[in-house]
């Protein structure tokens, strides 16, 4: 008898234990990304200067957590015209959309990476070093809607490797 109850409680920590393990992941780490009242929220990196600058967003939505610099998402629509963003702004040849949970519905990584891969979404470098390691990249498809997300670049994955830095990386702070 001992046992059946020993091991009923062992099944039920585990059950409770995944149940939360599930929620913390899905749901749990994730806070809504309040709109900035500086209209900010999106940008992109100019051609010329190579610094961010804010453009023209609306319907905008996002989520990050504090748990991982790679968890931010966002989803926004532009008026901004491709052959204006093309001209202006840091474009990006490869980029490759991480998913979001199931919940944050406006964010949909294998429609935007098929529209990345076809050629009919641009990728552009939205921020460089949003955090040490961290460029926000931004895709935006032919009818406006537009797509954030956080990427590890080069010198992060050395720097988080625990590897020594090369000359052309920032110093790690």
């Amino acid at each position: 008898m001992t046992g059946k109850l020993l091991g009923g409680v062992i099944v039920l920590t585990a059950l409770v234990g995944g149940i939360a393990m599930y929620w913390l992941q899905i749901y749990g780490y994730y806070d809504e990304v309040r709109v900035s009242d500086l209209k900010d929220d999106v940008q992109l990196t100019l051609l010329v200067s190579e610094q961010p600058e804010p453009i023209l967003y609306e319907d905008f939505k996002a989520i990050d957590s504090e748990s991982s610099p790679i968890r931010y998402r966002a989803c926004f629509t532009t008026s901004m015209s491709a052959p204006l963003l093309t001209e202006t702004y840091m474009l990006l040849e490869k980029a490759e959309p991480r998913n979001a949970p199931g919940w944050f519905d406006c964010f949909d990584a294998k429609e935007i990476g098929a529209a990345l891969e076809s050629g009919e979404a641009l990728a552009f470098l939205g921020e460089k070093e949003v955090q040490y390691g961290i460029d926000r990249i931004v895709a935006i498809l032919p009818d406006g809607r537009g797509f954030a997300w956080n990427e590890i670049n080069a010198c992060g994955e050395i720097a988080f490797d625990g590897k020594p830095l090369p000359d052309h990386c920032p110093p790690k702070q």
